[in-house]
């Protein structure tokens, strides 16, 4: 089976680490290619794409300002992402849980046994 084009829906957007940390960035706030482009530490046709992506599925929109284009998050797009990860809230919740009960279990154990005594 064919993979889905990353252009597809948001899901295979974000699919890629790089678009990822551009999310990342601009969730601080509106920046231009440059200041993305050094954060990445990757050519400017390189950060066109992967914007050009997220432009797609409506994750970034772009302004001008001057001679420059600002690039804007539009977080409202991430919220199917949001609504599917949170139906397994309750797994890692139940995780972290069952983690925390051993641990507090542990510390009651060792506070309840009497230090052993060595030779005098």
């Amino acid at each position: 089976m064919a993979r889905a084009a990353t252009t597809t829906d948001v899901f295979n957007a974000i699919a890629e680490p790089r678009r990822r940390t551009i999310i990342d960035i601009l969730a601080r706030g509106d920046q231009p290619v440059g200041q993305i482009m050094a954060r990445l530490r990757i050519a400017q046709p390189a950060v066109s794409k992967h914007l050009g992506v997220l432009r797609k599925v409506g994750l970034v929109s772009v302004s001008k300002q001057g001679r420059q284009r600002l690039y804007r998050l539009s977080a409202l797009e991430l919220k199917p992402v949001h609504d599917w990860a949170k139906k397994f809230e309750e797994f890692w919740t139940h995780q972290l849980d069952r983690i925390t009960d051993r641990a507090e279990k542990k510390a009651r154990e060792r506070t309840q046994t009497p230090p052993k005594k060595g030779p005098p």
